[in-house]
């Protein structure tokens, strides 16, 4: 799994907006229903109300690469200039370590 955190930056609570915007158009839930697509979900961290982070995550790099090719990109440039959004990016690929089970309360 290849799960990608993007930090969009905003002012005047144009990453909030920008989040709105891209959940009331149904462009975020487009992009849900892609092929290999396993999260697409907006926090706001609670220090900063100026950024909002997306968690995205994949199957594997084909479904990422076929979701950048996808004419929902276009869509998500004309917004994130529409709002002005500067963005930072981490990228992790996943891995099954069976010793983390022991800390992890389910």
């Amino acid at each position: 799994m290849i799960t990608v955190n993007l930090y969009y930056k905003g002012t005047n609570g144009n990453a909030r907006a920008f989040a709105d915007e891209m959940e009331s158009s149904g462009i975020a839930d487009a992009i849900r229903k892609e092929e290999g697509n396993l999260r697409y979900q907006y926090f706001q961290p609670i220090g900063d109300p100026e950024t909002v982070l997306l968690i995205d995550s994949w199957t594997d790099q084909a479904a990422t690469d076929a979701h950048h090719a996808s004419p929902m990109m276009e869509q998500l440039a004309k917004l994130r200039e529409k709002y002005d959004l500067h963005m930072t990016v981490e990228r992790f690929v996943s891995d099954d370590y069976e010793g983390d089970e022991g800390f992890i309360r389910k």
